[in-house]
């Protein structure tokens, strides 16, 4: 009977195992998961719902933090609701076609993300080195052109993985020990060679999320030392809060990305559990905190957000 249920009816599906290991476990890991869950997209809807109804805010800065929301609730929905119907209701069966287009969004959100937080550090950049040409460089048409730019990226760059995962003769035993369709969890299933897909994802993360990051230590480099010589105390304690809040909210992105990528692919001595667990937590936690991050540190957001909270 196991054995039934874990071949697929037909050729053209996937079965998604969940966390190998941790199945008896499944409804009391879908708690947590469905707590991030909801937390992310409460608190993302609010920055999308408090920036939309008021026009002081309709700055560059918190126009950035809409796309961010936007990322962050676009890639944890790429994941989570089929997460948890495979730990409530054993739903295991997704079809090829899903599979890949699931491969595709999650990680095209991700690339979309990444350069959202470029152009964020970017805007601070222009806010503390060039404050009196600030509003004349980043207008609102020249943020939209950069969101854009940054999306036209990440569909150029990251179709090519379900193109190549599409072209692989997979096995007829098609299980993925996995919660969702990871690019490599999708190519190992594959009886042929995978070498050009590793290959591949490892020219993605270290070609753009080490491009991005290399951009963004040294425009940080460049904000620090700019801070530092405000004269203004104020001036000064108002600049290094706001970059305390992009500092934080990126180490928590690109820490969790890389770990997660990297132990799938070499870290064979850890357990299959804790790569599953891993890759779960990086399209969970980053869309929970980062709203809690930016409504805590930046006073505008939080005093506005504080305002609607009342009326409530």
């Amino acid at each position: 009977m196991t054995a039934f249920n874990l071949t697929p009816p037909d050729p053209s599906t996937f079965i998604l195992m969940g966390i190998p290991g941790l199945e008896a476990a499944h409804v009391w890991i879908s708690i947590p998961f469905s707590t991030f869950y909801v937390i992310g997209l409460l608190g993302n809807f609010t920055v999308l719902f408090v920036v939309g109804k008021e026009q002081t805010l309709h700055k560059p800065m918190y126009l950035l933090l809409c796309m961010l929301a936007l990322t962050d609730i676009g890639m944890s929905t790429s994941t989570v609701p089929n997460t948890v119907c495979i730990f409530w209701f054993n739903l295991k069966g997704i079809t090829v076609g899903g599979c890949l287009t699931q491969t595709f969004f999650l990680h095209m959100v991700y690339t979309m993300h990444s350069a959202v937080l470029v152009t964020m550090v970017f805007d601070r950049y222009v806010a503390i080195c060039n404050p009196l040409r600030y509003a004349t460089i980043l207008t609102k048409a020249r943020i939209a052109n950069l969101g854009l730019v940054g999306l036209i990226r990440a569909v150029f760059f990251i179709l090519p993985m379900p193109l190549l995962l599409s072209r692989l003769p997979f096995c007829a035993n098609r299980i993925i020990p996995h919660t969702y369709c990871d690019h490599i969890a999708v190519a190992k299933t594959s009886c042929g060679d995978i070498t050009v897909n590793r290959m591949y994802g490892l020219v993605i993360v270290f070609l753009f999320i080490g491009l991005d990051l290399a951009l963004i230590v040294l425009s940080y480099g460049l904000i620090i030392r700019a801070a530092l010589r405000i004269s203004s105390k104020t001036a000064h304690q108002k600049a290094l809060n706001t970059c305390t809040a992009h500092i934080c909210v990126m180490l928590i992105s690109y820490t969790s990305v890389l770990f997660t990528t990297l132990t799938h692919r070499f870290g064979q001595g850890i357990a299959p559990h804790v790569h599953i667990i891993l890759a779960n937590l990086y399209v969970l936690l980053p869309p929970m905190i980062n709203p809690i991050i930016y409504g805590v540190k930046i006073k505008e957001l939080r005093d506005k957000v504080g305002k609607y909270t009342c009326r409530m």
